[in-house]
């Protein structure tokens, strides 16, 4: 049976590559290739069973999609013996997505990878209880180094660096430098994002909730803090995920609507 190729992990993200599969009802066996190994069986675009070299069902799907290396391939009409996913696909995906949701509580108080931290001034002494990763930040964040120079400096992810900024911000000990300034930013109203998830469902189905956060996370920004002046390049970059014209034109022309009153 004929494979395809898909794309190169280290290139795109594993999402972009599952999600036309999955938009389609796309039937078959999507393999992950290189230094770890993946499969992930779909069943008329529901997926049904994954597996990895040392998990299967939801932990090596959560696994497998959080891979950023090796090669995708998909071989269609390939059928599962095994069933190891009873989770809706939705609210499987939902459940991957729950990083991207602690990205925006992160985004609350750590802004933008550029953002600059500095040791608060103790304005009381009761004694703080500092870990050992917080310490390793702590001794980084001088006012001058940006959140990505920490993680690169530690060789971490922003992910666990933002959020260690985090903890050490909500005890007081670190505070926002002003090398990072929010005075005067307006944000768009709450009820933008409602919208948004409303006509894109209606385009996309299940699967829009999930690309939404994906893009709001290539943003940088949350629902409850999102800039307004970046609205309409978030509306007009994710109707690019509309591959029907004339559905994507129904998406646009309703979301130009929204805009009027701005």
């Amino acid at each position: 049976m004929s494979e395809t190729f898909l794309g190169d992990l280290s290139q795109t993200k594993f999402f972009d590559l599952i999600k036309p599969l999955l938009v389609e009802r796309k039937t078959g066996l999507l393999k992950i290739e290189g230094d770890e190994y993946g499969e992930i069986f779909l069943e008329a675009g529901n997926i049904i069973h994954a597996r990895t070299a040392y998990s299967f069902g939801e932990e090596a799907f959560i696994s497998i999609m959080n891979l950023q290396t090796g090669k995708a391939k998909f071989q269609p009409d390939v059928s599962s013996q095994e069933k190891t996913i009873f989770t809706q696909t939705e609210n499987l995906l939902l459940n991957w997505t729950y990083k991207k949701e602690e990205w925006e509580k992160i985004r609350m108080v750590v802004p933008s990878p550029n953002a600059i931290f500095q040791i608060s001034l103790q304005h009381h002494s009761e004694d703080k209880n500092i870990k050992g990763d917080q310490w390793n930040v702590l001794a980084l964040a001088n006012g001058t180094r940006t959140v990505l120079e920490i993680a690169k400096t530690l060789k971490w992810d922003e992910f666990k660096t933002a959020k260690v900024i985090l903890q050490l911000a909500q005890e007081k000990v670190l505070e926002i430098g002003k090398g990072e300034t929010a005075q005067n930013k307006k944000y768009i109203d709450r009820g933008f994002f409602q919208t948004v998830e409303k006509e894109f469902k209606n385009v996309m189905g299940p699967i829009a909730s999930v690309i939404i956060d994906d893009l709001l996370t290539e943003f940088g920004e949350s629902k409850e803090s999102f800039p307004q002046d970046r609205a309409l390049a978030f509306v007009e970059t994710l109707s690019k995920e509309v591959s029907d014209e004339r559905k994507r034109r129904e998406f646009k022309k309703t979301m130009m609507e929204f805009f009027v009153p701005l």
